[in-house]
């Protein structure tokens, strides 16, 4: 039977402002990061590139939640990083899909007809999502999958969509870095809120929710 983390421990991890990696996909080991600085995608204030948004608006692709969660993080171990690397190992691969039996971690994916061509999935608890990882084999589906995130949490009320560590791609939605310090304020502030992760079938209000912070850019 393969090592996994237990479902209370990785909560708790992530309730006290920190994450775990791999170091490799071959790693046996799990280590724990808490950065001096944390990277936020915001919700309220999200920014959607005009061409992106337009990309967006008249895509023929269908949107889902939870539907094939264990594809989605076998895709994103496997994908293609700059780096060469994943930080996703089989302990990390188990453990977060037993939290995702306990409904703690979700999944948002793209297909094409039947076919999955882009997901992204991460934690959830209380009115937080700690996003995790991202694939696309096509141009743009990850990014449109992150547009359906956003769209479900601004709908749902949450707080906070933390990305963890600096990204150079999502400076383009508004991300930005804060102090950990600040964070794990905002974080307390927030674990313990109700908040609900459901999809949202009417693709046009997805477009509502997300048209009011499509800036010019």
């Amino acid at each position: 039977m393969s090592k996994i983390i237990p479902v209370s421990n990785l909560l708790d991890f992530y309730k006290k402002g920190f994450f775990p990696m791999a170091d490799n996909a071959d790693s046996e080991v799990i280590n724990l990061y808490q950065p001096k600085k944390r990277f936020l995608i915001p919700i309220n204030n999200f920014h959607v590139p005009k061409k992106l948004f337009k990309l967006f608006k008249k895509n023929t692709f269908t949107f889902k939640i939870n539907n094939n969660f264990e594809s989605v993080i076998s895709k994103c171990q496997l994908a293609n990083r700059k780096d060469n690397g994943t930080w996703i190992n089989s302990i990390i691969l188990d453990s977060y899909l037993n939290l995702h039996y306990e409904k703690k971690a979700h999944s948002v994916e793209c297909y094409d007809q039947n076919q999955l061509i882009g997901g992204l999935y991460g934690v959830h608890i209380g009115g937080c999502f700690f996003g995790e990882s991202m694939f696309s084999e096509l141009p743009n589906t990850s990014k449109f999958c992150l547009l359906y995130l956003v769209a479900i949490l601004k709908k749902n009320l949450f707080s906070i969509l933390d990305s963890q560590f600096y990204n150079e791609h999502l400076i383009q939605f508004g991300a930005f870095e804060i102090e950990n310090k600040i964070y794990l304020e905002k974080l307390t502030a927030s674990i313990n809120d109700n908040r609900v992760f459901t999809s949202i079938e009417n693709f046009q209000e997805v477009l509502s929710l997300l048209q009011p912070n499509n800036h010019k850019s």
